[in-house]
């Protein structure tokens, strides 16, 4: 298993965990979540804590699921299958992780 690969995979881990602060913890101090090539999500770790953490309160059976993930040169490339509630129709989401040094920089959704 590859370095980076792994580093996204316990970041998930933390995410269907609903531990917004275990999440953010993997990002850098000016990490972000965006859509692919375009708008920012949330700007920040700090963002990127409070904006997971009001999802998993929403969805308290919020979870994603790795169907394939690779470590391309400094990348790291999901495609994830997303469930909002366990009884709820699931989506599908390829995201594109940057990373500074060992904590990601920056996410991009393709949705």
């Amino acid at each position: 298993m590859n370095g980076r690969l792994a580093l996204v995979e316990r970041a998930i881990a933390r995410y269907n965990d609903r531990d917004a602060e275990g999440y953010a913890a993997f990002f850098t101090d000016g990490g972000s979540e965006g859509m692919y090539r375009g708008d920012v999500l949330r700007a920040g770790r700090d963002a990127v804590r409070t904006g997971n953490g009001k999802t998993f309160a929403d969805f308290p059976e919020n979870r994603a699921e790795i169907l394939a993930g690779h470590e391309l040169g400094d990348h790291v490339v999901l495609h994830e299958k997303v469930w909002r509630t366990a009884a709820g129709e699931p989506f599908e989401v390829v995201s594109i992780y940057s990373f500074s040094d060992d904590l990601i920089d920056r996410v991009e959704f393709v949705r």
